[in-house]
């Protein structure tokens, strides 16, 4: 890997898009610092100060880990990436029920275009709908329970929408940027966001396990956290090659076909979108008991039920309902992305086959049935890589719930972005070493 970075770094066009990456990275983390207009900075790290990371319980977890902290900074990149990824999510389920969509799914470049400017839009309309929830919540005292300071001394009409339009406009200039690495940088420029805004987050709570627990326990983790990337990296590259021959066929006069090739299915097909998906509807009943009921009224019976058994990351309730849900997401998210039905017809109308297996439905029912049986193996790994951090609370941070520097989400999108991030560097390395012999 070293090499490859040294490589990368001798060649001037990819260090021009590396140093770019790391302007826009700088640019980001600036911003990601910067507080709203309207919101008192001296309070909100007062507050910050006084409950530690308890502010990020609950609801928050996931969205404060995808903004890389800057959502209990009320920054104006609060809201962070998670409206994008959550209209990227709902545009690709849409293309399966609306049959307008599938058109432009099908259509190429086009097509993709026009779905692309309507997450874009979605998008917009997503990060007002939770900023307008962020400030709701921080005005209210819900966001930092047990500190009796004002984070939003104004809390007007014309305040609190200056705030969210701010909010907003954060998450359009972050995905702006995200499209300014993919185009000129390297990597994916929205995962690349999300890599960065967990990378930042290690430190905390590194630090956080150190003071709390001492030296020793920190080694500890450390020794588990690497084990648990080397196992996430295994499993990642793990494939399963399904043979596919090619007939020979004659177009005018020139022969075509004769080859063999295969149809990876990996373990993890799914990424990382079930823990998103179970993750969020997880902590909806929290968001709902926030938003209808006191947040600060310890004594309802509804919000006792919710951190104790609900929110609280160590419940038993808590971490079965976690891993049943990544199973079933896992499985949902398959079924609608992998067609088994289009890829089988696709297969036989280039004249392709699987030896042993007739074209057209019984291909497809054996695509199905070699999905199906990947799909376990791959969903269970998710549901404990997931929930592995649960185990863990007791040591890191005693009666504390927070996210275990390498688990669940964050070491699934690391491992992911990096390896693909890296797979990117090589490819366009080798272009350039061929480049003689395809002159």
């Amino acid at each position: 890997m070293l090499s490859v970075i040294r490589s990368a770094l001798a060649t001037p066009d990819l260090r021009k898009k590396i140093l770019f990456t790391l302007f826009i990275v700088v640019v980001y983390r600036i911003g990601a610092v910067t507080p709203a207009p309207g919101v008192s900075y001296e309070n909100v790290q007062a507050c910050g100060e006084q409950i530690g990371d308890s502010g990020a319980q609950g609801v928050y977890s996931l969205l404060n880990l995808f903004s890389g902290g800057a959502l209990l900074q009320l920054s104006i990149f609060a809201t962070g990436i998670m409206p994008y990824i959550t209209a990227s999510i709902i545009i690709q389920l849409l293309t399966v029920v609306i049959p307008r969509f599938e058109e432009l799914k099908k259509e190429g470049q086009s097509g993709q275009g026009k779905l692309t400017q309507y997450t874009r839009y979605l998008t917009i309309a997503l990060a007002v709908l939770q900023a307008t929830g962020v400030v709701a919540l921080a005005a209210r005292g819900g966001m930092f329970q047990g500190c009796d300071r004002e984070v939003i001394p104004d809390d007007g009409i014309i305040g609190t929408s200056l705030i969210v339009l701010t909010m907003a406009a954060g998450t359009a200039v972050m995905m702006w940027m995200g499209e300014l690495i993919t185009e000129r940088g390297i990597g994916n420029g929205m995962s690349m966001l999300i890599f960065l805004n967990i990378a930042a987050r290690i430190p905390i709570e590194g630090k956080q396990i150190l003071d709390s627990r001492g030296g020793a326990v920190f080694a500890v983790v450390c020794v588990f956290a690497l084990a648990i990337i080397a196992s996430v990296v295994f499993v990642e590259q793990g494939q399963r090659r399904i043979p596919v021959q090619y007939a020979k066929r004659m177009v005018g006069r020139r022969m075509y076909g004769g080859t063999s090739t295969y149809l990876p299915i990996k373990v993890n097909q799914a990424g990382v979108i079930p823990v998103i998906f179970a993750s969020s509807l997880l902590y909806l009943p929290d968001l709902v008991g926030r938003l209808v009921g006191d947040p600060t009224d310890a004594d309802s019976w509804f919000q006792q039920f919710l951190q104790t058994h609900v929110v609280n990351q160590s419940s038993p309730i808590h971490i079965g309902g976690y891993f049943l849900l990544i199973i079933f997401f896992t499985y949902f998210y398959i079924s609608i992305t992998f067609n088994v039905d289009e890829r089988a017809e696709d297969m036989k109308k280039y004249g392709g086959f699987i030896p042993g297996i007739r074209p057209g439905r019984p291909t497809a029912e054996y695509l199905h049935f070699v999905l199906g049986r990947i799909t376990l193996p791959g969903s269970i790994y998710l549901g404990t890589v997931a929930v592995l951090p649960n185990f863990f609370l007791s040591v890191t941070q005693e009666g504390a719930n927070q996210n275990f520097p390498f688990g669940g989400t964050a070491v699934l999108i690391m491992v992911g972005v990096g390896l693909d991030t890296m797979k990117q560097i090589e490819s366009q390395l080798m272009q350039r070493n061929y480049e003689g012999f395809l002159r």
